[in-house]
């Protein structure tokens, strides 16, 4: 059984290898900085799932009173199709729920039609809406 907990300082490693090897890392996003960023803002929605005492899971959620947000979820490749992802993601949400959060979004590229496919399996719909984005901080 999977058990979800909130992240801590000491699972940085694992959680940064199971980005690495659900292929999340991009050259323009430093996981070490994320992973810092996330524990310095409120690492209370930054949840990951282990399993017999190792992490196979991640997500990384967010709240700023108008929406909840979720990056970086993550099941590791030997432990996929089991489920995790979408305890993952309900678990997230009731924690936005119980912060009065009344929606949450996602990105998710436009060519990963398998993660869109799963989800809308989830209830998440589309926006009609454009992600615009400014880095702010280079990473590299």
């Amino acid at each position: 059984m999977l058990e979800i907990r909130q992240v801590n300082i000491d699972d940085r490693n694992a959680v940064i290898q199971l980005w690495h090897d659900c292929n999340l890392v991009v050259p323009w996003n430093d996981p070490q900085k994320d992973f810092q960023r996330k524990l310095d803002d409120g690492a209370d929605l930054f949840l990951v799932g282990e399993l017999d005492g190792c992490i196979v899971a991640s997500v990384m959620g967010g709240y700023e009173g108008h929406r909840g947000w979720a990056n970086y979820l993550a099941i590791s490749p030997d432990h996929q199709h089991r489920g995790f992802a979408k305890s993952m993601m309900a678990e997230l949400e009731n924690q936005l729920k119980a912060l009065g959060c009344p929606k949450i979004n996602l990105l998710v590229r436009n060519t990963n039609i398998d993660v869109i496919e799963f989800y809308q399996s989830l209830g998440y719909t589309v926006d009609a809406s454009v992600s615009l984005g400014k880095r702010l901080i280079p990473d590299n």
